[in-house]
């Protein structure tokens, strides 16, 4: 006796039209049917659910996420309804009208982007305030990180780089002007950065061997540090002049015995800018990213 061959099932045919795919699979008496199998028709009520539920949480009709697709607004009830699933070509214009991502669209849980109950109240009432109120509550978030970050952020002090040492045209009685560059500095690294308000660069051989050419000084300004006794070091301003120099009674002498003593009269203009602390190591200097961190958490404060 022969035996009958079993027909072999038909594939489902997926049919795409106007943005929306619906599965047809055939029946058991190889009619097609519109009724897809359960696990699919679960699939795309889940979906038309929150397609709705995030198009009236942004306040849209049917027609207005139609208009945004270009498709029908027949397209967005089959799909609300469960009749059919978005086609993949469109959903990621879907989720921007809807204002959601991929994940929320399928339910699909995302580790890196999941927001608590409380965190999600925040970003709704965020998005309720005015745009003058978002943005102080932009700074007042600024400046919290800031302050999270002090506890792990090196400590900084800024101090004036003199690089171009004085104002020019000083006449007789005027005061050295501090002018220059700021120079950020760790203290922890050398004590008498808390003590100094200037640094200074060294030019020339005259102070060698203990002071070289190109090295950076630190110096507290007079007055505000006692007043310069004879043997110590000083910064000094001689006419339109700066000199780092040992104050003696009888002038201004250099540690390089090949240089002068520097002598005056009562007629010279000589003024004490303030006594030498020692030599800036350059491992004290910030480096810029944390010299750009200080500035960023005393911009405002420095104004």
């Amino acid at each position: 006796m022969k035996q009958q061959g079993k027909k072999s099932a038909k594939p489902n045919i997926i049919i795409s039209k106007g943005g929306a795919s619906e599965v047809i699979v055939p029946h058991q008496d190889g009619k097609k049917s519109n009724i897809s199998n359960p696990v699919k028709l679960k699939d795309a009520h889940a979906v038309g659910k929150r397609i709705k539920y995030y198009r009236e949480r942004q306040g849209l009709e049917q027609k207005d996420v139609a208009g945004k697709l270009g498709i029908t607004s027949n397209a967005i009830s089959n799909w609300e309804n469960g009749r059919t699933r978005p086609d993949f070509s469109v959903v990621p214009k879907l989720c921007e009208a809807l204002g959601i991502t991929l994940y929320e669209l399928y339910g699909i849980d995302n580790k890196q982007d999941t927001y608590t109950d409380k965190e999600k109240s925040m970003i709704e009432r965020y998005r309720g305030l005015s745009h003058l109120h978002q943005l102080a509550m932009d700074n007042l978030l600024t400046s919290l990180e800031a302050a999270e970050t002090v506890g792990s952020f090196p400590e900084i002090i800024k101090l004036i780089l003199c690089d171009k040492g004085l104002a020019a045209g000083f006449d007789g009685g005027a005061e050295f002007e501090d002018n220059g560059t700021p120079i950020y500095l760790y203290p922890n690294t050398n004590t008498a950065i808390r003590q100094a308000d200037l640094v200074f660069p060294v030019n020339g051989d005259s102070m060698e061997p203990k002071y070289h050419d190109g090295d950076l000084v630190l110096v507290e300004k007079y007055p505000g540090c006692p007043e310069l006794q004879y043997g110590e070091v000083g910064a000094f301003m001689v006419g339109n002049s700066t000199y780092i120099k040992i104050y003696e009674e009888e002038g201004l002498v250099s540690f390089n015995e090949n240089y002068d003593t520097m002598t005056f009269t009562e007629y010279d203009n000589v003024t004490l800018i303030g006594r030498v602390l020692g030599i800036l190591d350059p491992a004290s200097v910030a480096s810029k990213k944390d010299a750009e961190r200080y500035k960023a958490m005393h911009e405002g404060d420095e104004e």
